[in-house]
């Protein structure tokens, strides 16, 4: 028997999920902390995901990441077993095995928000503008309230969504103090502007940005898009242009997420800082 076979086994599943970085994070993670681990890519058909999962646990798998388009079936898979985040956000991203039964976390969140952090960014008493009502905005609504942001404006394409994801916080369980708004792309604006507008759309893969009105920026915000590049998205070129003090991409919370999958599979929290400068330094030589 080899010896990667014989090492605790984890991976990350999705469709498709040949371009996913996370072994190589998890192997940094892995060396960093001096924890062994065997760390692959599963995909898995659109409609495969719960067989895919049942071969991975009867080959010895221990753990996954899940990336799009299964967070949701995730968080059927773990049923009852679900962290409190991963219930307000309503998708499962960390996926481990506890007495013979998966248990589903979504740490998207925390991810963003340690980032923020590591960036400077005051969230105690922050306006913040949320771009975008899909999953993505969904798993950071409760993280984002637990910082102690003041106040939380969900704009979307389609306005329903905004009012729809704002009213499930609402119902799901908001914190008292975070105060959760909705409305069009056009009703994004508001008197002297925001701290932090984050895009939580897919817009960036396309190359592309939200069709925002202008103003949107307070003095010294922070344009933050989930997506990353080797340069900056649309997003945050045309938030340069509109005034934001400073702009970063979505690098930080996808090391951020990892890092707090490892924690809960190990017990062992690494330090996400190393392996940032790596994977920043390798997508620059790329771009």
């Amino acid at each position: 028997m080899s010896q990667a076979s014989t090492l605790p086994r984890y991976a990350v599943i999705g469709n498709p999920v040949a371009h996913s970085r996370s072994p190589q994070i998890h192997a940094m993670f892995s060396a960093q902390t001096g924890k062994p681990l065997q760390y692959e890519r599963l995909p898995a058909p659109v409609d495969g995901f719960a067989a895919t999962v049942q071969a991975f646990r009867e080959q010895g798998g221990l753990g996954l990441n899940v990336t799009v388009p299964f967070k949701e079936e995730a968080r059927e898979l773990a049923g009852a077993h679900l962290s409190e985040r991963a219930r307000l956000a309503g998708a499962v991203n960390t996926l481990w095995l506890h007495d013979d039964a998966w248990h589903g976390c979504n740490t998207d969140g925390v991810g963003l928000v340690a980032d923020l952090l590591r960036l400077g960014v005051v969230l105690e008493g922050a306006r913040v503008l949320l771009v975008g009502a899909g999953g993505a905005a969904r798993g950071v609504l409760g993280p984002l309230a637990a910082a102690g942001c003041a106040r939380i404006q969900v704009v979307n394409r389609t306005a329903q969504r905004a009012h729809d994801l704002a009213a499930g916080w609402a119902t799901a369980g908001s914190r008292p103090g975070t105060q959760v708004t909705a409305g069009a792309l056009a009703e994004a604006g508001v008197a002297g502007g925001w701290n932090l507008v984050i895009n939580a759309t897919a817009s960036s893969l396309q190359g592309g940005a939200p069709d925002l009105p202008r103003g949107l920026y307070a003095p010294d915000a922070l344009a933050y898009d989930m997506m990353y590049d080797a340069h900056p998205t649309a997003f945050m070129r045309q938030a340069t242009e509109d005034g934001a003090a400073r702009t970063a991409d979505g690098l930080g919370m996808l090391v951020g997420q990892a890092a707090e999958s490892f924690f809960i599979w190990h017990g062992v929290r690494p330090d996400p800082s190393p392996v940032l400068a790596t994977l920043r330094t390798a997508l620059l030589a790329k771009g």
